[in-house]
């Protein structure tokens, strides 16, 4: 369908929202009649030539055949699609025998509904169109909506006829229909403030992730293929490809046939998208609804080709129930397993946060990829996404994880950057995810960035916030790159850039670096005061202390009422669990146990002792609670805790003394990868006994990390890098986790330099020479 052609059925059907509704309904609620009553009319303007057919077979299946029940492959047989119906209506007969009574009409077009095909009765549940049939009728609006809807100057039929005038009505293709949905669900977001465009994709997007999806293999295509959408909208992606594939004018790209699955969370997208599956032929029980995280509609399936555009920011919080039992993965499209650093195979969260879901509808298109066991040519996949799922989330993060598991099994082919402000409804940037488990041989192991952030033309009108688009040669050229496989720069003209990298060179090491404790200790009266309150209750029980006093001791909920209303007034917001310890009496007398026992320290051994050995502090504290069975060792630890802190001339605190000689020193050098002199680097730091080694605390408000590149040695960046500025800190390899993280910016900025001095002064001149005497003008003192 040409531009204008498109343009002025959009502007005829909004016309009609406008003359018949404008009273009825708000203009936000528009969409809820306009929207089925397209899809209805569609659907009945196919079944306009065959209606004699069908009702011929119904009376044969009824008065000949005597069935009980009607012979569905026959009426679809009478009907030539996989929909008809039993009615005598049609829409145009609804119209031409309606009279003066809205309730008549609004009987006879209930009549009408009903007699249709269980597919189709569905779509008109989701649209719930029966109930807006009342209302119009109640408003009596009805007739005039069937008028419009039913006018011979509007063709939604795919064949070409002619108007009153004689002018001619171009046929509305599938592909037509799926713009004049998408304009319209545009339009009625836009009027409802909602997001313009929330299901729409560009359609010249979709073009180039077909031509990357297909084109690599086109003399090799499967003889049958299927082709899935997990966030399947309005279908555009779905019957984009099939007719890449096997277009409609009926030259053939495959020779098989093509199977179009897709699942989507909307009713009425999801009731648009059905629709056009039966319109092509397509089978519509292949189209689910339905949340695709909550349930594996499609489970044990997997499918040559896959194209979507998830939902991006989206949070999935009230769908984490079905994926995840705490923090266990509990479905297994998202359970993986990882390497950790010593190469052993451990189980690693594959969801990332719960704000965020469009990675999970990538790990959903992974879990569905066909093994070169059951298909030559594997799997296909293009996906669209915003910059967060190339970088968000730490090293042994969801993201991150999700990353690695698929960079290291080498399915990552390719990532497109796409302009901004590309799209209906974000101005941000996007990228198209090219994935295959069968990658060409000069590809395997390499990933190549395309960054096409530049290659578009400017719209001559807004839509939404799309304000640009890929022009054909744009798409040519981007196919072409990745094609070819090149690596070019952008310069000039040349608005296009492109590298290729090893997929080890996005892996990074995160090293924990840690140092050792110093501590200095003293028992103070003030430092022994904090072992009154319980840390995760100190404000409200010091309140209680300081306007109760000593009774607290004895019984606590006496003050009860006063204390959780001074709580609550101090908006404290206590947990049901803190509430509950607040007023526990046993809470109350541990910590003054606390406060006697370190009191009774400080005057029996201690008095005003400034320690700056923490190690010998520690063993004069144990023999002096030796035979104090009722101070536990929590009850000790607490104690110490409260009368140390850090300071960097103090000692450093000793965590134990280790033998390591023999096997057991062989053992752990193989370990860590290093000579015996090297041990210190990683924490084991010799004594002047030959043998022993001394094992530091760690003290964790210094601790650092590393982001060390994959192809680096970690031991050789630790010595260069971080050894000459803080000579104590050694590597915990034992934390170190292996993260995945894609760049653009880093991969394809390019720096411009500051101007000259003297430009910016000649500008400046300039600017001064222009204004001059404008001041005087706007004063009048000229």
């Amino acid at each position: 369908m040409h531009t204008s052609s498109h343009n002025k059925l959009v502007s005829f059907i909004w016309s009609i929202a406008d003359d018949c509704l404008r009273d009825v309904y708000v203009r936000g609620k528009y969409r809820d009649v306009i929207l089925p009553m397209v899809v209805l009319r569609r659907l009945d303007a196919l079944l306009e030539p065959t209606k004699e057919a069908v009702l011929e077979e119904l009376a044969f299946q009824r008065d000949e055949a005597k069935f009980t029940e009607w012979d569905e492959n026959g009426l679809r047989q009478a009907s030539n699609y996989v929909f008809y119906n039993t009615s005598k209506w049609t829409l145009q007969m609804l119209h031409d025998t309606a009279t003066n009574s809205q309730q008549i009409l609004q009987a006879n077009f209930e009549d009408y509904l009903n007699g249709f095909s269980a597919n189709v009765k569905e779509i008109i549940d989701k649209f719930k169109l029966r109930s807006q049939v009342r209302h119009m009728a109640t408003k009596d609006v009805l007739l005039d909506v069937l008028e419009k809807f039913t006018s011979p100057y509007i063709n939604l039929t795919p064949y070409e006829k002619e108007d009153p005038d004689g002018r001619k009505l171009p046929g509305l293709t599938n592909l037509g229909m799926g713009y004049v949905f998408e304009e319209l669900i545009r339009k009625f977001n836009e009027e409802n403030n909602e997001e313009a465009g929330e299901h729409f994709t560009p359609r010249e997007v979709i073009d180039l992730m077909t031509h990357i999806i297909f084109d690599p293999i086109k003399d090799n295509l499967p003889p049958v293929m299927t082709i899935y959408d997990p966030a399947c909208g309005s279908g555009g992606m779905l019957t984009e490809s099939q007719n890449f594939i096997k277009d409609e004018e009926g030259v053939i790209k495959a020779l098989g046939d093509v199977y179009l699955f897709g699942k989507e969370i909307n009713d009425e997208t999801y009731a648009i998208c059905k629709s056009d599956m039966m319109i092509k032929g397509n089978d519509p029980a292949n189209i689910r609804v339905g949340s695709t995280l909550s349930t594996d509609e499609f489970a044990g399936t997997t499918f040559d080709f896959m194209l979507s555009n998830p939902p991006y920011g989206k949070s999935w919080s009230s769908e984490q129930k079905y994926i995840k039992d705490g923090k266990d993965v509990i479905d297994p499209r998202f359970k993986i397993q990882l390497k950790n650093y010593w190469g052993v195979e451990e189980d690693a969260d594959a969801t990332p946060r719960s704000s965020d879901g469009q990675l999970l509808f990538l790990m959903e298109m992974v879990s569905k990829m066909k093994p070169l066991s059951q298909s030559a040519s594997g799997s296909r996949i293009a996906s669209v996404h915003n910059g967060s799922s190339l970088f968000t989330g730490d090293a042994g993060g969801g993201e991150s994880n999700i990353r690695r598991h698929i960079i290291e099994n080498d399915w990552l082919e390719a990532i497109i950057q796409m302009p901004n402000n590309l799209f209906y409804n974000t101005g941000i940037t996007t990228y198209i995810w090219i994935l295959s488990n069968n990658k060409a041989d000069q590809r395997k192991g390499k990933v190549q960035l395309i960054d096409a952030g530049q290659l578009y033309r400017k719209l001559r009108k807004n839509l939404g916030n799309k304000n640009c688009e890929f022009a054909p040669e744009h798409i040519d050229e981007i196919v072409k790159v990745y094609t070819e496989m090149q690596a070019m720069e952008s310069h000039g003209e040349q608005q296009i850039a492109a590298q290729v990298f090893d997929n080890e060179d996005f892996g990074y090491y995160k090293v924990t670096i840690e140092r050792p404790k110093r501590l200095k200790a003293q028992f103070t009266p003030e430092r022994i005061e904090t072992l009154r309150y319980d840390k995760s209750l100190q404000e409200p029980m010091q309140y209680a202390f300081e306007t109760f006093g000593e009774s607290v001791y004895s019984n606590i909920k006496q003050h009860e009422k006063e204390l959780l209303e001074w709580c609550e007034k101090n908006d404290l917001n206590l947990s049901s669990a803190n509430k509950k310890k607040l007023l526990k009496q046993e809470t109350w007398n541990k910590h003054a146990n606390l406060v006697r026992w370190a009191s009774d320290m400080e005057k029996l051994f201690f008095g005003d002792t400034l320690f700056t050995n923490y190690n010998d502090f520690e063993k004069e504290v144990s023999d002096a609670l030796k035979g104090k069975k009722e101070v536990s060792a929590s009850d000790k630890k607490a104690i110490l805790n409260a009368v140390s802190w850090y300071d960097a001339d103090a000692k450093k605190v000793i965590k134990k003394k280790e033998r390591l000689t023999g096997d057991k020193l062989q053992k752990l050098l193989h370990h860590l990868g290093c000579k015996e002199d090297q041990l210190a680097d990683f924490g084991y730091f010799p004594t002047e006994k030959k043998g022993e080694y001394i094992i530091y605390e760690t003290e964790s408000d210094l601790r650092d990390t590393e982001n060390i590149p994959l192809k680096e040695n970690i031991h050789e960046y630790f010595l260069k890098e971080v050894k000459p500025h803080v000579d104590e800190a050694w590597i915990n390899l034992d934390n170190t986790k292996i993260g995945y993280e894609i760049s653009f910016n880093k991969y394809f900025y390019k720096h411009t330099p500051l101007r000259s001095i003297e430009e910016v002064t000649a500008d400046i001149m300039e600017l001064e020479r222009q204004s001059d005497g404008l001041i005087a003008e706007i004063l009048n003192l000229s």
